[in-house]
């Protein structure tokens, strides 16, 4: 028997349970800090109110419509009766021809998942490249569920450090809220900009991107050198 509970899994041993009771008492403890962080995270004050009310080009409902294309203003991001909303920055330059693999690894996951997300907060996608090549590559990607948008003529990206002049185009997940006061800024990920241990990701969407958990629950873990591609 376990310290924890009385399950006792075919052919385990006590060395087995010994080592595996050591870890899910650290199991423990991190869900205990997770929700933590959690609770603090909710508890921010609102930050910045939004720069201005950024226009973007984007797309028809229908993802397979190529000719669509309308100006939407940030603020109609905002669905009536949600008051939240979730940007995720998707690395794709006007002049690359492909985006960023981690990118659209991430978003693979998001587009199963965004039906589930949009039935309480507002969420949606924003690149640099022209609202076509977006949905070009969408379209080849199944991404029929997301909302995506190009800042091509605005500064959203700039503004909230998805871009920077030394690396171009960066990863950023912004969070917005909306009140009688207006839009402001609530969170970005910011471990992105802090200093982590030597040779270690900075693992700033780590926490919504299943790809990763999965693999640490292997022996093998998620390596050093293994980084997702755009085709297998």
């Amino acid at each position: 028997m376990g310290r924890f509970h009385d399950k006792q899994f075919p052919g385990e041993n006590q060395e087995y349970r010994q080592a595996r009771d050591e870890l899910l008492n650290m199991e423990i403890d991190l869900r205990q800090r997770i929700e933590e962080v959690a609770v603090v995270r909710r508890r921010l004050p609102p930050g910045g109110p939004l720069q201005q009310d950024y226009v973007f080009e984007e797309g028809g409902a229908d993802l397979a419509d190529k000719t669509t294309v309308k100006q939407t203003k940030f603020f109609e991001l905002f669905e009536s009766g949600k008051d939240s909303l979730i940007v995720y920055s998707f690395m794709y330059a006007p002049d690359a021809d492909e985006p960023c693999p981690m990118c659209t690894a991430i978003l693979d996951s998001f587009n199963a998942n965004a039906p589930h997300v949009t039935e309480r907060i507002n969420f949606a996608v924003v690149a640099k490249s022209p609202v076509h090549k977006i949905r070009a590559w969408a379209r080849m990607r199944g991404w029929d569920r997301l909302r995506l948008l190009s800042s091509g003529d605005n500064s959203y990206n700039a503004d909230y450090f998805a871009e920077s002049p030394e690396w171009g185009q960066m990863p950023a997940i912004n969070v917005f809220m909306k009140d009688q006061r207006g839009i402001h800024h609530f969170y970005n990920t910011e471990l992105l900009y802090a200093s982590s241990a030597e040779g270690q990701h900075p693992r700033h969407a780590d926490l919504v991107w299943p790809l990763w958990q999965l693999f640490d629950l292997t022996p093998e873990g998620r390596g050093i050198d293994w980084f997702p591609r755009l085709s297998y």
